[in-house]
């Protein structure tokens, strides 16, 4: 749906054109002054997010945060993300591109209220767009930020309230809006550049806009923009210490990184142990027993190197991973083309129309891919086995099938133990363990967004306006894969002796193919929709007119993402998704001044889905004006979120992994003993904890989420120059989608011989174990629904305030606060177990896994002195407890115990209580970004931005699996360091 933008309207009210450019202290929404009647006469008329009414104030009954041109230059924004990322109601869930391990690693989305990406909407000048082809969490959709062009963007609003009654479907914990410019004219561009002090993070950006004609004049303007925006690779090995190693030992806490100390850790340099019982037709089959000391394929290689004693030690090579290969920042490039005419057809229609393309690029690095990291989803019996991973056989052939009899075997080059057992190669195979340091590991994302709209819209008669729109927008997504481990092809090259483990670069790129052949996945979202309304006012009321529009929408959208795994024939384990629906909606509002003191508003919205269900969303809020200094404010909503396509398209699918310890009974039964404690599996693999897949497909009798959410509030201006709000907000969802929440119970009963709960299934199983054949085999993957459970309910307070005082003669003085306070943030999974999150990392498997602070905000102060200004912008996150409610068990109360020492086993070990004492909480972060600007003149600015310019550290965050012991959501800026930017903008 749209917005009525003052810039749309009859040209017999030219001043509407003007209606954005009020003074700053009326720019931020949060903080909007309270005017005198005279003074509401005179002033022009805009609408705001969340109303389809032309007012002459931004006081709405919702709180409503916008960013301006201005309030961004000064903090030095250069994309929409990092200006959404500036909003203290961006919270739990929210996807930085910083997060290079997710589903969707690349994209960026809000998550406004904590309550998920998926529940927060996105739109473009009032309308909607296409969602991101990949799905967050397999089944999460949302609209990535960075295909949203940024040098043409009047502001940003943030309506921080339940509007499913105005915008439908996703609206639960709010709606960002993007507001383009509708008019320029001359020429206008800017170029930028710097890095970090440390000289990586390098960044390049401009744009250039030439626009023509009057619009006020002739009746018409034309505008065309291109933007280019390109960020440097950032690797763990420039940030350094804490955040390129899990080696935290000379800070007192455990050493993590196995690679420099365990022989049986996989790095670039193999190492082996002979095993005895091995399949010889399968490679995947590494032997039931394993015996004598590792060994180094090549010591010669290796250029570090550390020793364990014993009759089961060896030296291995030592490695740090994270150090040599991950990356804390991708490399990112994105460019696009915008464009827009707008015509006054007379003095009585308006027409627009509109066209972009962007494109963004994210190439992610990652570590070496393990030989055998977990099994295959979906693999059959006869060809997976998860522990203790690959062997190499005594002998090759060029079949790689029975080789032990096969007339042109030869002993295998790349076993040691080879020789010694030709006569007996059932006892000779070499367990492997071993990354692939020579086959590059990673994505890469190309990404294009290509969009374009069309709108009429007017007046007639006695104050009747009207307005027609539509909207398409196509996203078109192309993942590379690089790494990633074929089944088929790594048995082939393991059994042929095609790939060269002693000596890696001798390998040829086909047998890097062979194992880990490129991936390449294409998929699409796309949208379509209709939109049109009429408003009238009827009568004049006490305190003003009253208002009353109706509308409709129809919508059609689409999502083809078949995932890199369609066949099911290699490790990977991105989501599929599919699906086409078509939406029908009709909506109303209604705007009564009954008194010069009260206003009251009511607004709905009846949404019907062509997969089968409806939704009548309402809202209702009172605006109350006791004296002029002061403003109250509240509403009542409800509103929905429908069920994605990844969750009700039966064709959709999510494989995903946990790690799993089978119950005694079984491990008993494959040799284990018992134990005070419990059972050990002793020296057998096939009984010791091992990954199970859980494979989630899309289930067409979901409902959708509903919620309910109120708000109070109040404005008080004592003085023009100075306003504050407090907003309390308080939402709850139910019928929450959830993946298989009784996943556990499944796997509980496979073990114990019980039948799976309705609507699960094994998808498949293990081959049985070689020392207990007869015995249970281990499953591999089970299968199971999506469904509706629990409920997500938070509470909270937001405050702001805004200021700008005259201090000289040419000396003005701007600041202005943003804060939230997190009151509560309570989730039911369906289970009757509440889990709580404020102040901690949970909800821990939510996107990021970015946690609750229970305070965030931001402070920005400007000191303007004739054509220079210069703006501090100060940004805070709380302490986090390094706990999550979602990773913890219940006790026998049914409630969750959060002390750190319950939880220092689940998310990190700490290895004393020293360390669990310094550590169990992430400290609390504070740092600031100065701009300096000089305006030259009417046509030229130059201005230099230092982020984060006292060099703040990122506080150590050692329960984060989102980045290297940081939170990339919040911490991001701590982890770069200083940075320095310098440019200039130029209109003529």
């Amino acid at each position: 749906m749209c917005i009525w933008s003052a810039r749309r309207h009859g040209a017999r009210r030219p001043r509407r054109d003007r209606a954005l450019r009020r003074p700053a202290q009326a720019q931020d929404q949060t903080t909007a002054s309270s005017q005198t009647s005279a003074q509401q006469d005179q002033a022009p008329e805009i609408v705001v997010t969340g109303s389809l009414f032309r007012r002459t104030d931004t006081e709405t009954t919702s709180p409503v945060t916008t960013l301006t041109t201005e309030t961004l230059q000064r903090a030095g924004t250069t994309t929409i993300a990092d200006a959404i990322r500036g909003v203290s109601a961006d919270s739990a869930g929210s996807i930085p591109t910083g997060f290079q391990g997710g589903f969707s690693a690349g994209g960026q989305a809000v998550s406004l209220r904590g309550l998920g990406v998926s529940s927060t909407l996105v739109l473009i000048d009032g309308l909607r767009t296409a969602n991101f082809p990949l799905n967050d969490d397999g089944h999460n959709a949302y609209v990535d930020l960075n295909s949203i062009p940024f040098s043409f963007v009047e502001r940003v609003d943030v309506l921080k309230d339940g509007a499913s009654s105005t915008y439908g479907a996703e609206a639960i914990g709010g709606v960002v809006n993007i507001i383009l410019k509708k008019h320029i004219t001359g020429v206008q561009g800017s170029f930028e550049a710097g890095a970090a002090g440390k000289g990586y993070a390098s960044r390049v950006r401009s744009y250039l806009t030439a626009g023509y004609g009057d619009y006020d004049a002739s009746g018409w303007n034309v505008f065309i923009n291109g933007e280019y925006q390109r960020d440097g690779r950032v690797s763990a090995n420039d940030v350094g210490f804490p955040f390129n190693t899990t080696d935290l030992s000379s800070i007192g806490l455990a050493d993590q990184n196995t690679a420099d100390s365990a022989l049986n850790s996989n790095t670039p340099n193999a190492i082996v142990r002979r095993v005895t019982g091995s399949d010889l037709n399968n490679p995947f089959f590494a032997g039931s027993t394993a015996t004598g000391t590792y060994q180094l394929l090549n010591p010669a290689l290796c250029s570090r190197t550390f020793t364990v004693a014993g009759a089961a030690g060896g030296t291995g090579c030592a490695h740090d991973l994270v150090d040599e290969y991950t990356q804390v920042q991708p490399f990112q490039e994105r460019f696009s083309v915008n464009g827009r005419l707008s015509v006054r057809l007379n003095d009585h229609i308006e027409a627009y129309v509109t066209g972009s393309y962007s494109h963004s690029q994210v190439n992610i690095n990652g570590a070496p891919t393990a030989i055998r990291q977990r099994q295959p989803y979906g693999a059959s019996p006869t060809t997976a086995s998860n522990n203790p991973g690959i062997a190499l056989p005594v002998y090759i052939c060029s079949s790689g099938v029975n080789c032990a009899t096969a007339s042109d075997r030869q002993l295998n080059p790349n076993n040691p133990y080879a020789s010694a057992f030709a006569a007996d190669p059932a006892n000779g195979a070499a367990r492997i363990y071993y990354s692939f340091g020579d086959i590059k590991s990673g994505t890469e994302r190309g990404n294009e967004v290509i969009r374009g709209t069309f709108g009429l819209n007017g007046d007639f008669g006695d104050n009747w306006n009207w307005r027609v729109e539509a909207a398409g927008a196509r996203d078109n997504i192309k993942l590379a894969s690089f790494g990633t481990i074929n089944i088929a092809g790594l048995r082939q090259a393991v059994a042929t002796g095609a790939y060269n483990f002693v000596n890696p670069s001798l390998n040829t790129m086909a047998t890097r193919q062979l194992i880990a052949p490129d991936i390449v996945a294409r998929g699409s979202s796309s949208l379509a929709s209709l939109d049109a309304s009429i408003s009238h006012s009827f009568a004049q009321l006490q305190g003003g007119e009253l208002q009353v529009a109706v509308g409709g929408q129809i919508r059609r959208e689409t999502l083809d993402y078949p995932g890199l795994n369609p066949d099911k024939t290699n490790y990977a384990n991105t989501a599929a998704a599919f699906g086409k629906r078509t939406v029908s909606a009709a909506y109303f509002e209604i705007s009564a001044p009954i008194l010069k003191q009260v206003e009251l508003s009511g607004s709905g919205r009846y949404d019907h889905y062509s997969e089968g269900f409806s939704r009548f969303s309402p809202k209702v809020g009172i605006k109350l004006k006791p004296i002029k200094e002061l403003m109250l404010r509240g509403t009542y909503s409800e509103g929905f979120r429908a069920p994605t396509f990844a969750e009700s398209n039966p064709r959709s699918s999510f494989p995903g992994f946990v790690t799993y310890q089978p119950p005694c009974s079984f491990v008993l039964a494959h040799g284990g003993t018992a134990t005070a404690t419990g059972c050990s599996a002793g020296s057998n693999p096939y009984a010791q904890s091992y990954s199970i897949g859980g494979g989630f497909s899309g289930n067409p009798n979901l409902k959708p989420e509903t919620s309910r959410s109120f708000t109070a509030g109040a404005v008080f201006q004592p003085i023009r120059q100075l306003s504050f709000t407090i907003d309390y907000y308080n939402v709850k969802k139910k019928d929450v989608i959830v993946a298989g929440p009784d996943a556990g119970t499944a796997r509980a009963n496979y073990f114990a011989g019980l039948p799976l709960p309705a609507g699960y299934s094994v998808g498949a199983v293990d081959a049985p174990d070689p020392l207990f054949p007869n015995a249970l085999p281990r499953v591999l993957v089970i299968n199971g629904p999506y469904v509706n459970a629990g409920y997500f309910k938070t509470q909270g307070l937001d405050f702001g305030a805004s200021a700008e005082f005259g201090i000289a003669p040419g000396v003005k003085f701007y600041s202005r606060v943003d804060v939230n306070k997190i009151l509560k943030f309570n989730v039911d999974f369906g289970d009757g177990v509440v889990r709580k999150y404020v102040g901690t990392v949970g909800p821990y498997e939510l996107s990021s896994g970015a946690g609750t602070p229970e305070w965030r905000g931001n402070w920005q102060n400007t000191l303007e002195i004739g054509k220079f200004s210069l703006t501090a912008t100060t940004y805070y996150v709380s302490r986090i407890k390094q706990v999550a409610a979602d990773e913890e068990a219940p006790g026998a109360d049914g409630k969750i115990d959060l002390s750190c020492a319950a939880a220092a086993g689940d998310l990190y070990p700490y290895p004393n209580d020293a360390a669990l004492n310094k550590y169990c909480y992430i400290r609390r972060f504070i740092y600031a970004d100065l701009n300096a600007q000089v305006k030259v003149n009417d046509g030229f600015t130059f201005y230099v931005n230092v982020g984060n310019f006292t060099n703040e550290r990122a506080p150590i965050a050692t329960s984060s699996y989102s980045g290297t012991n940081y939170l990339p959501t919040w911490h991001y800026a701590g982890v770069i360091g200083r940075t320095f930017t310098a440019g200039a903008r130029f209109k003529f």
